[in-house]
């Protein structure tokens, strides 16, 4: 079957954070999904801001104690959920390193949003993604954001711009609030053609599945 020309565009909204390793795990299961339902539906893929943890600094805090203050779980259970999150970045093809602190998000949701402006987001997401997941680098400082901007193909001074400047505050914020007042209070959290969520990170063929309803 191809895909029908006079058909719009299956908008899908891809609620996430760069510090959270299930966001990783869905966008690559769903890059996979969609590939596979090229055929018989376009798609409007968009990427949306959500912060997980807007109130940690930016020097980040350790994973041990931010999973004991935030969920009450202790070493052994910390090490368990690592390897099994591991497991599963490896079965949607990705090599997720050791977490070992959680990080401030918001100056990488600025960017993404200035990426998006360019057509540059989903780059620069994978970018992010790549250095916090597989290089345990710290998103929130200036010098890993603009390493990622230029692997993205975005200007790395016009992007050092908009983190000086603080530009797109605003906006990050509303857009967070939006969501949490649709009820998003996890992610990743997916929303087909506006109406359809889908919570947690799926398998590509999850997502799949659900997606060809549509097409």
């Amino acid at each position: 079957m191809q895909t029908d020309p006079a058909a719009a565009p299956l908008r899908i909204d891809f609620v996430s954070d760069i510090t959270c390793p299930w966001c990783a795990i869905g966008l690559q299961a769903l890059e996979e999904a969609l590939a596979r339902i090229a055929a018989t539906r376009a798609v409007e893929l968009q990427l949306h801001p959500f912060e997980l943890n807007p109130d940690i600094p930016g020097e980040g805090e350790p994973i041990a104690h931010y999973a004991a203050r935030k969920y009450g779980v202790g070493a052994d259970a910390l090490a368990a959920r690592q390897v099994m999150i591991r497991q599963r970045g490896a079965e949607a093809g990705l090599a997720l390193a050791e977490r070992t602190h959680v990080y401030n998000t918001f100056d990488a949701h600025r960017l993404l949003h200035w990426a998006g402006l360019q057509d540059r987001a989903l780059a620069l997401k994978h970018a992010l993604l790549d250095a916090y997941h597989a290089r345990r680098q710290n998103p929130a400082r200036p010098e890993v954001l603009l390493k990622a901007a230029r692997s993205a193909g975005l200007d790395p001074e016009a992007a050092r711009s908009v983190l000086e400047s603080g530009a797109y505050a605003d906006v990050v914020r509303t857009r967070v609030n939006r969501w949490r007042a649709r009820g998003v209070d996890s992610v990743p959290t997916l929303v087909v053609d506006g109406r359809y969520q889908i919570s947690g990170a799926q398998s590509a063929e999850g997502y799949e599945q659900a997606l060809r309803q549509f097409c």
